[in-house]
């Protein structure tokens, strides 16, 4: 059974026009490249169409993936959630008690994450930490490299 999920309503766009873009352009570049192997003659010894076979089927694959994630998928209502802890589609500002470093993260949903972009999963190490934890309150979060700790400076929508 799939896990539901919390989308921006952004996000989950973003998922929607991926779905149309792999059903539409993506099925019909696999049909054209079987229909190319297909014309080249016997396809029992015919490698291209194998090739073909096998992209359609990773395709088909990763539709049904998508699909399964938006049939999961929720938007968030962010009216009537505490806006004194952190929960998803929340900035916390941290400090790391380790090297007095300050940060400014957004939590959201895994598919959106983007370290880059200072959004991080609310499923990663760091994001499970921080869910629930209010301004002021310490983080004491283990992650691969070991145990960090972060003070909860600012937590803002």
């Amino acid at each position: 059974m799939a896990t539901v999920s919390y989308y921006t309503p952004e996000g989950l766009q973003k998922l929607k026009e991926e779905l149309h873009e792999l059903k539409t352009k993506g099925r019909s570049e696999v049909a054209r490249q079987l229909a190319e192997a297909r014309d080249k003659g016997d396809l029992s010894e015919n490698a291209e169409y194998d090739a073909a076979k096998d992209a359609q089927g990773h395709l088909e694959l990763k539709i049904s993936k998508l699909e399964e994630v938006l049939g999961n998928a929720r938007l968030i209502d962010e009216s009537n959630m505490d806006l004194t802890k952190a929960l998803i589609l929340s900035k916390v500002k941290l400090k790391n008690l380790n090297n007095n470093m300050e940060m400014l993260y957004t939590l959201v949903a895994e598919e959106e994450a983007n370290l880059a972009a200072g959004k991080i999963s609310v499923k990663s190490p760091i994001g499970k930490g921080l869910l629930g934890k209010s301004v002021g309150e310490i983080a004491e979060i283990t992650v691969p490299a070991g145990k960090l700790r972060f003070e909860i400076l600012e937590i803002s929508r």
